[in-house]
């Protein structure tokens, strides 16, 4: 049995809720200078380049600055609307892909700031080093990586946000290497900033993996907000004396770890508590901090020959006897900085993995390797010795190898260049390349996704063209910023996928030619192949979505409708029959939004409506001979009869499954009943049947929004219990009598032998699905009852 089912034409869609009706008519827009140009920045620019470009021309080109231009306006409209669409990833993606023709339905650009605003307002930290401007895509990399975060979310419209901003730069100059510092611009990462629960600005956050986000409420100034982050600091400074002092120093060697100590004497500057604290936190993981009085251990410390002040690194296995033989490190500095600096330079690199060993070595182990070209290579920085502490908790070591030793491996594993790649610990055939960031918290990251992830890195060799299998495969380039944002997505997808579905990642720049020969045209293009058939993904860059998009491929939920299935389907239906049919072209925003809420729709609607999809892109000369004019075109073929319309076209406002689901049930038979006072006293009260009722008023929003609900109700329990509604509006008096006291009301009236309650049960639930399996258990309730009951009778007689 396949894995993945096939029904048609491939499907397209963009997972991307729409609620306003927007409808892309058939005219092709075109540009005279694409984004990327207009604002002076490469294909693989960042989000943070993309905003520095934009506020550098803001500044130059605003019609405010301007006056005298009459071209001045409709020049920075179309810088802006060429920034709004590539600082949003999704946009960015179908603009790489599509054009502005895939973004007919995207308007924006025309509004636009002040120039005050660009001045002064407009990404307050992007020009500052020490802080990280963090977006979206990076966010949970970041503060999952281990280390200890500060973040401030801030509005750039935020008068407060400003007022704090010297203040957070001062302190993260202070706290840079103690702590990472950094910043999140709410006004571009809306989605981002709702899903942490900011509702104020700026809102302060400590983040480290393993605790809840902790929020400062303290006041603003310098010394609060350092003393607060500090105390996450769990690192710690050591004192020293007689006792212990040399039984550290020889058990360094053991443990791989050195001591940096501080002699605090009468003569000279100590370092302060405060400073050896950063110290600590600095170099957690890498080196022991610890500090000694000489005030009290005069003996030791006239041994070792301190007679002032000062700072000393005793690496792993030191000899106190003899500093200068043991490599004892003096260091006359007072920085914090500048003292962890020389430290790091002084802390061993890594192990160098031998060609003849490799295999071996990977096969046993999980690694972190660094491929580098020759000694000189420049690769590496000291920063990154901190990726041994940093993933002892997944059992990855770290280590480098050099191609210049043997380029056969190198070009086997498609490393042609200076990169980095995580072994599963399955050999050589089990890797994956990192594409992301060269900086520690984002490799960090990288590699704990890598090792308990299923993607692997693919080319010509292990490329599955044949296999039997089915794959997901991501055809991507380093340079593009939203296939970096895909990756992680994809590792998340892999793990709920494993053993199903197996995940290869090919890059474009290096394998040319196999893209070329599969039509890849734009990045990234995300494929199912399950051997004949191919299905690209064209979604939202999440994992929730990539799995919804496999479950549809399993167990496909719309049909990909051809001209002639159409006909055969649509056209020649059986007369109870209900179609759906959604007439789309892929590069239509609107449509891509609207697919993943027609799939929604559709499962919703199983086995009672069949839906449907027409591409008319594919299409076209059949499109144009059913009149369809624009796109998405919704239309529902309802049952046959003599006077029934051919077909009915969705013009409502919203377009997600729900407001959808609800039009479309309305043209079913109505399986409820329609009661009067008479019939609801006779058949309700009376009867010998169960029934669960809809007390409404025709006015009622909630009660036209839970019509269709009530419907879906009545089908699900026909058989085994009546559906009623009451108007009350009509019959206010049988309403009063029943004690409704709001709309909708739904009561449940079951039969027990005698004449029933006017009070019936109130059920408190306006789900189909949850009021049927409660109807459903409590039937089962009175059965056992029943049984119970005939069953004592039966004793006693």
């Amino acid at each position: 049995m396949e894995f993945l089912a096939s029904k048609g034409d491939y499907i397209r869609y963009f997972k991307r809720p729409l609620l306003l009706v927007l409808v892309c008519v058939l005219v092709l827009v075109c540009t005279d200078q694409d984004y990327y140009s207009l604002l002076g920045v490469s294909k693989e620019a960042s989000s943070r380049e993309i905003r520095q470009a934009f506020k550098k021309l803001a500044l130059k080109l605003h019609p405010d600055k301007n006056q005298n231009d009459p071209n001045a306006h409709e020049n920075f409209l179309k810088i802006n609307r060429a920034y709004e669409v590539l600082k949003d990833e999704d946009l960015r993606k179908k603009y790489d892909k599509y054009g502005e023709k895939g973004l007919e339905d995207q308007q924006q650009g025309g509004r636009y700031e002040s120039w005050h605003f660009y001045r002064y307002d407009f990404g307050i930290y992007d020009d500052d080093p020490e802080i990280i401007t963090l977006d979206r895509g990076e966010f949970d990399a970041a503060v999952n990586s281990g280390e200890l975060w500060f973040v401030n979310f801030y509005s750039p419209r935020c008068s407060h946000c400003h007022d704090l901003a010297p203040t957070w730069r001062e302190f993260a100059k202070e706290l840079d290497g103690v702590i990472r510092i950094g910043a999140v611009n709410c006004g571009d990462n809306r989605m981002l900033c709702r899903i942490k629960g900011i509702n104020s600005y700026p809102s302060l956050y400590v983040f480290k993996t393993g605790m809840q986000p902790v929020k400062y409420y303290g006041d603003r100034s310098k010394e609060s907000l350092k003393n607060f982050a500090m105390q996450y600091v769990t690192s710690t400074v050591t004192e020293l004396w007689a006792g212990n002092f040399v039984n550290a120093i020889e058990t360094s060697f053991a443990s791989g770890v050195g001591w940096l100590i501080t002699f605090c004497a009468e003569r000279g500057d100590c370092l302060s508590h405060q400073t050896r604290l950063k110290l600590a936190g600095m170099l957690e993981g890498l080196v022991n901090v610890g500090w000694m009085d000489c005030g009290t251990q005069g003996e030791l410390c006239d041994n070792l020959d301190v007679s002032s002040s000062t700072t000393a690194y005793f690496p792993p296995g030191a000899t106190i006897n003899n500093k200068e033989k043991g490599g004892v490190l003096f260091l006359n500095s007072l920085d914090a900085r500048e003292i962890y600096q020389e430290v790091m330079q002084h802390l061993p690199d890594f192990e160098i993995i031998s060609a003849a060993s490799l295999e071996d070595r990977l096969a046993h182990h999980r690694w972190l390797l660094f491929f580098q070209f020759g000694e000189g290579d420049k690769s590496n920085v000291q920063e990154f010795k901190k990726l041994k502490f940093l993933l002892k908790d997944e059992h990855i070591q770290v280590g480098k190898f050099d191609c210049l030793s043997s380029p056969t491996i190198c070009n086997k594993l498609y490393v042609y260049q200076p990169c980095l790649a995580v072994f599963k610990g399955k050999g050589t055939g089990d890797y994956e390349i990192h594409h992301g960031k060269k900086i520690l918290y984002d490799i960090v990251a990288f590699a704990k996704e890598s090792v308990n992830s299923h993607v692997i890195t693919l080319g010509p060799q292990n490329f599955p063209d044949k296999d039997k299998e089915p794959w997901l495969v991501d055809f991507f380039a380093p340079w593009c910023p939203p296939c970096r944002a895909l990756l992680p997505e994809l590792r998340k997808a892999s793990k709920h996928l494993y053993g199903q579905l197996k995940f290869g990642t090919l890059d474009c720049t290096v394998h040319e030619g196999l893209c070329n020969m599969h039509n890849i045209r734009a990045y990234p293009t995300t494929v199912v192949f399950n051997q004949s058939d191919v299905h690209e993904y064209e979604g939202h860059h999440s994992a929730e979505q990539i799995l919804e998009f496999i479950e549809d491929l399993r167990n496909p939920s719309v049909v990909s409708l051809t001209p002639e299935t159409f006909a055969e389907l649509v056209q020649r239906r059986k007369r109870e029959e209900i179609w759906m049919v959604d007439f789309y072209a892929p590069w239509c925003g609107p449509c891509q939004a609207l697919m993943p809420e027609w799939k929604k729709m559709a499962r919703m609607l199983s086995g009672l409506i069949s839906v449907g999809s027409v591409d008319c892109q594919k299409y076209y000369s059949f499109c144009h001979q059913e009149s369809v004019r624009g796109y998405p075109e919704i239309r529902l073929f309802p049952q046959k009869s003599n006077t029934a319309h051919q077909y009915y076209s969705y013009n409502g406002w919203h377009r997600d499954a729900y407001s959808l689901r609800g039009w479309a049930l309305g043209y079913l038979p109505q399986v409820s009943v329609d009661l009067t006072p008479q019939s609801f006293t006779e058949k309700v009260l009376n009867g010998k049947d169960h029934w669960v009722i809809d007390f409404y008023a025709p006015w009622c929003g909630p009660c036209q929004n839970f019509a269709p609900e009530f419907e879906m109700l009545a089908r699900a329990v026909k058989g085994k219990v009546k559906a009623g509604k009451v108007d009350c509006q009509a019959y206010g008096h049988t309403c009063q009598t029943a004690d409704i006291r709001a709309y909708p009301t739904v009561k449940f009236y079951p039969y027990q032998g005698t004449k029933k309650s006017v009070l019936g049960e109130y059920i408190d639930s306006r789900d189909a699905k949850g009021i049927a399996d409660l109807l459903n258990e409590k039937l089962e309730a009175m059965e056992n009852k029943g049984k119970r009951k005939k069953s004592r009778n039966k004793v006693r007689t």
